[in-house]
């Protein structure tokens, strides 16, 4: 375990020092016009500059090593937003904001913004990665509920959205769809509601082609196209009381719901539905880099500090649309 009482989440220029060689391992490059010759880029030193500054003589401009991160302009020193990271990387059920303002010294307004800026480097673009599965792999696919919605949502069975004045159970809770690939990462997706159409698009642009797809007996993956968009999709039946048959099971990805729920409702306990997609992203990425994996909270800290290039999250913009 990592000593909170290191240089980097004490000493902010020894913090700065430690996310250069996070962000830049091949030295510096200039965040506003991609320069990374080292002959062209000069570190501004003297009095008269703060640390860690550098000016790009290709576009003439000045930057820092926060410059097109998360980190941008915030007035909190770097140490502290270390050590926020390695918190929140190394909590298996998370951490509260209530939690990080009382640890670190700052209020709790800029702890829960903080947060969520971490939460957004955490984040995958999966428009733009790699399929998850493979030939001969397994991903596991389940759907829950989380919370309520300002109004009731069902489906019809055939998997169309409709609107009723009362429900009760997933009726009035917000879907949540995660893909899990059995000894790999996770995937998640907080959803308008779980139908057809939805869960078609997800497993279409997240799942290799030549993937074994394993689910229970949900309709959403059975009756849909979904049995075609994989090489194989084979299924437990939960409701006979059958939960492995040889080597087909939903158990992972199951699992992995276990420790998101305990989170929502034991350390986070109050969730804004605007907010759920970040949680998520948080939960999948300590999943998708945890212990099995060989990574441990160090690592992850570190693997948390190179997602913070080219991503901007200001206070007005902490939520997106719904799948």
């Amino acid at each position: 375990m990592t000593d909170l009482t290191a240089p980097i989440f004490t000493d902010a220029d020894k913090a700065r020092e430690h996310l250069e060689a996070q962000r830049w391992p091949d030295g510096p490059y200039c965040p506003h016009c991609g320069n990374a010759d080292r002959l062209r880029i000069t570190k501004m030193e003297g009095e008269k500059h703060r640390p860690g500054l550098y000016n790009c003589k290709e576009c003439r401009k000045q930057f820092s090593v926060t410059v097109g991160t998360v980190f941008e302009r915030s007035k909190v020193p770097l140490n502290k937003w270390l050590l926020a990271t390695y918190l929140l990387a190394s909590s298996k059920k998370g951490i509260s904001a209530h939690q990080l303002h009382r640890s670190i010294g700052v209020t709790y307004k800029t702890a829960w913004f903080m947060f969520h800026r971490i939460r957004e480097a955490m984040r995958v673009d999966t428009a733009n990665a790699e399929p998850m599965g493979g030939q001969g792999k397994v991903v596991e696919a389940d759907e829950t509920y989380q919370g309520k919605t300002k109004e009731t949502r069902t489906q019809s069975v055939d998997g169309r959205v409709k609107y009723q004045n009362k429900g009760r159970g997933p009726a009035n809770k917000r879907p949540v769809i995660a893909l899990v690939e059995r000894g790999g990462k996770a995937r998640s997706f907080h959803v308008h509601a779980a139908t057809f159409d939805v869960v078609e698009k997800i497993v279409s642009q997240n799942i290799d082609k030549e993937s074994r797809l394993h689910t229970d007996e949900s309709r959403l993956y059975s009756v849909s196209k979904v049995p075609t968009m994989v090489a194989e999709h084979e299924s437990v039946k939960h409701s006979a009381d059958e939960y492995v048959r040889g080597d087909v099971y939903s158990n992972s990805v199951e699992g992995y719901f276990s420790i998101f729920k305990r989170g929502m409702k034991g350390i986070y306990q109050h969730c804004s539905e605007k907010h759920l997609h970040r949680y998520l992203a948080e939960y999948d990425f300590r999943f998708s880099n945890r212990i099995a994996l060989g990574v441990d909270d160090t690592d992850r800290a570190n693997e948390a500090l190179k997602g913070i290039a080219g991503k901007r999250l200001t206070y007005r913009r902490t939520s997106e649309a719904l799948l």
